[in-house]
């Protein structure tokens, strides 16, 4: 019999999903929680701190998030606080999205060779370290399995010129989506990370001279366009649905295929 699609817009009715790293409507995870919330999903948001607060705040009440949660994880104990309330409040939990990266300035802006040890472990806590704490909290509450997201680049992969450091954690995050797809596969837990091209967020404006970056992307990509929050978001949503059960342990990329081209 050929499937009936006509109800795509409740392929997500009943999961329940965590989106960290909302910071306001340019995120990335913005594009993700709009995708995810248009399938049906219920959705808890995290916010960084108190000023960040304001800005998602009227995002989440336009998701009808359940929850608004703060979540620093540098501080002690949030992100923990965090998956408490959800297991409180849900009892389970079917995909997370982990869309944080984080570098100090003269991490970022230096050499690798040069690079201080703080600002090391620094940039490796947030950007790949948080993740797998993050699958380590998220797999209890991953009863009946689930999708587990994080947000990669192309310059983990290869040399992009200024991504410095940030290129080596996204290299060890990547590894990390790998050895956890492997390890939780057998409960029914995927592990994708999406690598987008060059978006215009608060992020990656701490990039030196991304505007460079993003007139290359745009090009050089075969589909000679840049990608958007919401192209990710669906290319994202997609991989949480019950269709796509057997992908799981790659960097999925979402970039026009700018990263075929030399």
């Amino acid at each position: 019999m050929i499937p009936k699609y006509r109800d795509i817009a409740k392929l997500l009715d009943g999961k329940k999903g965590l989106v960290i790293g909302i910071a306001n409507d340019q995120s990335i995870a913005w594009g993700c929680a709009k995708a995810f919330r248009g399938l049906g999903a219920e959705l808890a948001v995290t916010y960084h701190t108190e000023k960040a607060k304001r800005f998602v705040e009227p995002l989440a009440k336009e998701l009808e998030a359940t929850l608004l949660l703060p979540m620093d994880v540098l501080q002690e104990g949030q992100l923990e606080a965090v998956f408490d309330t959800i297991g409180k409040t849900w009892g389970e939990l079917d995909f997370v999205l982990h869309s944080i990266a984080f570098s100090p300035r003269e991490a970022l802006h230096g050499r690798v060779v040069d690079v201080g040890k703080q600002g090391f472990l620094t940039t490796m806590d947030v950007s790949c370290w948080s993740f797998i704490r993050t699958a380590h909290l998220a797999e209890p509450l991953m009863k009946n399995g689930g999708t587990l997201f994080t947000m990669s680049y192309y310059g983990a992969q290869t040399v992009v010129e200024n991504y410095n450091i940030m290129g080596v954690a996204k290299a060890a995050l990547e590894a990390s989506v790998r050895y956890m797809a492997a390890e939780l596969g057998p409960k029914g837990i995927r592990v994708h990370a999406i690598s987008p091209g060059p978006l215009a967020t608060r992020a990656a404006s701490g990039i030196p001279e991304f505007d460079e970056l993003l007139e290359k992307a745009r090009e050089k990509a075969p589909a000679r366009s840049l990608v958007s929050i919401d192209d990710v978001g669906l290319a994202t949503a997609f991989l949480a649905l019950d269709a796509a059960k057997l992908i799981t342990g790659d960097t999925i990329f979402v970039d026009g295929g700018y990263h075929i081209i030399d």
